[in-house]
């Protein structure tokens, strides 16, 4: 017979002990397994509403759109990714190459500022340069002035509200996603590599194309890939400027003629070209496999540029910020200045409590999930798992207007199914809804950012954490998510700033009088009001430079120069 406790402690060791059994039972893992899987299915909802239409007949009203509106729209998707692809290529590498292996005065800062028109959404400079460019902007005004013309018929300016103009928006927001990743791909080439061929007589043209370039390709097709599926995303630009794509196309076919299986099924095909931008990306690097042999922290061998060569680094340099952040920006700040009265007002500072309540509950909810999704295949990376959590990860790839479409339709069958039970629930079009899009869109975001992370932490911390009684809920919390606060940070950052700027999903899905600053600038710039519209532009451009400084100081200490 067991003798009497002697002291609390004793009676707090006996009820620890269930509870240390219970926190390393064998199905709290499982635990883990599950919940990944249940992310996974719950980011795949949309995407498999979406492409399920496809099986609904609907031959008449593809017969219409087919006579009217398909080819229009599968040729300006094709001319989008293709002039943005060459745009956001040249520039980004171009780019890239100088301020890595070249050195010319301004070097250290344009590392950075390259990136920062990232901020940007391309409808902000969509909106801006049509009031520069027009007819009646600043640009046209001063050289019918100058020059003494009356009228277009006495000369001849490109028309910004174009095709081609769209491709020049979206290729000076879009370009950082290639310059990034080619810019990491050249600082961690080889040093033995580049100082080979340059004893074997190689000047920088010929290394660059036959040595970097090649070695960098991976990177380069990867942030391609990114550029594209945001060109496919498009919708204030190309709606604005006229162009008919599949996500204008979406929504007016299901806002305009109400079709909504027709809506679908176009949400289908622009699916389909996502996937084939997925597989085409990764076919590409099938047998991609390069190996350094060096340490990232050596310093890499650089080109000193003559004077007239350093002068024309510094133009191609300054050419993306200027026209991608500095001219819009300023712009907008003197509009915003000069209609201080009209745009700084009550309804400003209720738009941007809405937008920021908005963002900062996906980023939070968004890093909760990504964590468990992240932790869950570090415990165990089994195939099911890793399917999974890239299945988590894939809702990046889909457009916000496929998204918005494919949950308003089992959101709409829910909120049916509760109001014939007399429950009256209701979820379509309610800010949970809206969140729910935005999870769907950016949790990879978080993903990619907090996987990063977790694996730079050594699996023996892990193994010291087991030997000591620890579970994985208490290993998380007290070992990885201190080690790892950086990544969870600029996760946080870089959904909220995500969900600032989206336009297709909360314009289809948004709350009945809940508007937000991204919507605000859309309406008011429709109307051709960019006074007005200004302030909230400013606020989105203001919001989304300070994670991408960030970002850019991180990559740009990241190897001794």
């Amino acid at each position: 017979m067991a003798g009497p406790l002697r002291s609390p402690l004793d009676v707090f060791a006996k009820v620890r002990r269930p509870l240390d059994f219970l926190r390393n039972h064998p199905w709290l893992s499982q635990g883990w397994n599950l919940a990944v899987i249940a992310i996974a299915a719950f980011v795949m909802l949309p995407v498999l509403v979406v492409l399920s239409s496809v099986f609904v007949n609907s031959s008449e009203i593809w017969q219409h759109l087919a006579a009217t509106v398909l080819t229009r729209y599968i040729g300006n998707s094709m001319a989008l990714m293709i002039g943005v692809g060459i745009g956001v290529t040249t520039i980004g590498v171009a780019t890239a190459w100088l301020v890595t292996l070249c050195r010319f005065p301004g070097r250290g800062l344009f590392e950075w500022a390259l990136l920062l028109p990232l901020a940007v959404p391309a409808y902000l400079l969509a909106y801006t340069y049509t009031e520069i460019l027009g007819y009646w902007g600043w640009l046209q005004s001063s050289l019918r002035m100058a020059f003494g013309w009356e009228s277009v018929s006495d000369y001849w300016f490109p028309e910004v509200r174009s095709l081609w103009g769209a491709i020049a928006m979206l290729s000076l927001t879009l370009y950082p996603y290639v310059y990034l990743l080619a810019r990491v791909a050249f600082l961690e080439q080889s040093v033995r590599t580049m100082e080979a061929s340059r004893a074997l007589g190689c000047g920088p043209w010929r290394s660059f194309f036959t040595i970097a370039l090649p070695l960098a390709r991976p990177a380069i097709m990867g942030g391609l890939a990114l550029a594209l599926m945001e060109t496919l995303n498009d919708f204030g630009t190309v709606q604005y400027f006229g162009v008919d794509s599949f996500t204008s196309g979406i929504y007016r076919t299901w806002f305009g003629m109400g079709e909504r299986v027709a809506a679908t099924q176009l949400a289908a095909v622009l699916m389909l070209f996502i996937l084939t931008l997925v597989f085409l990306e990764g076919w590409s690097r099938r047998q991609a496999k390069f190996y350094q042999c060096d340490s990232p922290r050596q310093q890499l061998p650089g080109y000193q540029l003559s004077f007239f060569k350093s002068l024309g680094a510094i133009v191609i340099c300054t050419l993306p910020i200027a026209l991608g952040l500095a001219i819009p920006g300023l712009y907008l700040l003197q509009l915003a200045i000069a209609n201080a009265s009209d745009t700084f007002n009550t309804d400003f500072w209720k738009l941007s409590s809405h937008s920021i309540i908005l963002a900062g509950a996906t980023a939070i909810l968004g890093l909760v999930l990504a964590l468990i999704v992240a932790y869950g295949l570090r415990l165990n990376a089994n195939p099911t798992l890793r399917i999974s959590a890239r299945l988590a990860a894939m809702g990046y790839a889909v457009p916000g207007a496929v998204i918005a479409v494919g949950l308003l339709i089992p959101l709409g069958q829910f909120d049916q199914f509760t109001n014939n039970l007399g429950i009256g629930w209701a979820l379509s079009g309610t800010a949970l809804a809206l969140v729910f899009a935005y999870l769907v869109r950016f949790l990879a975001v978080s993903f990619n950012t907090l996987e990063t992370s977790l694996q730079k932490i050594r699996p023996s911390f892990d193994d010291a954490a087991r030997s000591l009684g620890k579970g994985p809920t208490q290993t998380l919390a007290k070992i990885h998510m201190p080690l790892m606060s950086s990544g969870m940070l600029t996760a946080l950052m870089l959904v909220f700033v995500d969900v600032m700027k989206e336009l297709p999903a909360t314009l289809v899905m948004r709350p009945f009088n809940f508007d937000t600053l991204a919507i605000r600038v859309y309406q008011y710039a429709s109307d051709e009001r960019l006074a007005e519209a200004s302030a909230p532009a400013l606020a989105i451009l203001f919001v989304g430079l300070l994670p991408v400084i960030l970002l850019s100081w991180r990559i740009a200490n990241s190897r001794d120069r």
